[in-house]
């Protein structure tokens, strides 16, 4: 272990509390491809995927998270993947526009849920698929793009919003949304700490990622193709895949609890944890 790992392993990690959205999958099952993960000749359990979310549900309140639920609605069998629905932050909603007509409902649905709840709500112009290509790290948005989300939403979320938003370019087809090459691990705006899988990404956005985080935990391949950057942390805890063995050591080194889910089913849709979670950020 390096000196900053060393130094880094000594910091005692504080849990914060979050408030996450999250929709159970009552209606899912793979019918169609959008993503290499998607294999409509595939069986898929859809008890299965119901256990393994309430799974993950009751984790987050274990833990004195506090979890809303948007029904789910029938035909929109991805609407489980509820971090592409929107992006929240300071209490304000900027809403979802989905590349694919399979999921354009999902959009308007998420957003008039944030309207009823008294949420400030502003409907997107721009392909973007919410917190599936867009995480906050500090005070700082990254962003991805190449596949679900077009690189002009990310002007129309800084001026949204009015803070500093990096694009980051995707190249490789299997981690089509930045949510599953990319984790926030810790968002402190002082000492934030990200975990990512340079061959996602484009050599231009390698170099942004490497000079914005220097210390950042570089992911294996073992840890990608389980989906284990598609992973949620409060702080202290981290719930990632049971299959992201190298990144789980990673996280004990730096302090952190790795807390291992599986979510193995709705993988076949192409989601994991994080995907299943849309954290609402409240109003400062």
């Amino acid at each position: 272990m390096t000196e900053t790992l060393a130094q880094t392993a000594t910091v005692e990690r504080t849990s914060t509390p979050r408030r996450y959205l999250m929709c159970r999958p009552e209606h899912y099952t793979v019918s169609y491809e959008i993503n290499p993960w998607m294999d409509v000749t595939r069986f898929t359990d859809r008890d299965l995927a119901v256990q393994q979310w309430e799974t993950l549900y009751r984790t987050y309140l274990d833990w004195g998270h506090t979890v809303d639920l948007i029904d789910p609605i029938p035909g929109l069998p991805d609407m489980v993947y509820a971090a592409n629905g929107a992006t929240v932050v300071d209490g304000v909603v900027y809403s979802a526009q989905f590349r694919y007509a399979e999921r354009a409902p999902e959009g308007p649905a998420y957003e008039q849920w944030f309207a009823d709840a008294g949420f400030t709500t502003h409907t997107a112009r721009e392909v973007n698929e919410g917190e599936g290509d867009i995480l906050l790290v500090g005070d700082v948005f990254l962003a991805g793009h190449g596949f679900r989300t077009d690189r002009s939403s990310h002007g129309e979320l800084a001026s949204l919003v009015g803070r500093e938003v990096v694009s980051l370019e995707l190249v490789d087809p299997h981690y089509y949304h930045l949510d599953t090459a990319l984790a926030v691990i810790d968002g402190d705006a002082e000492q934030p700490l990200v975990a990512y899988f340079p061959p996602a990404f484009s050599e231009e956005s390698r170099r942004v990622l490497e000079e914005m985080y220097p210390d950042a935990i570089i992911a294996t391949e073992r840890d990608a193709v389980a989906l284990g950057l598609n992973a949620v942390s409060d702080g202290r805890r981290v719930v990632l895949a049971p299959g992201a063995t190298d990144l789980a050591e990673a996280l004990r080194d730096r302090g952190f609890e790795p807390f291992a889910v599986d979510t193995s089913e709705l993988l076949k849709g192409g989601g994991g944890a994080k995907c299943c979670t849309l954290e609402i950020r409240d109003a400062r």
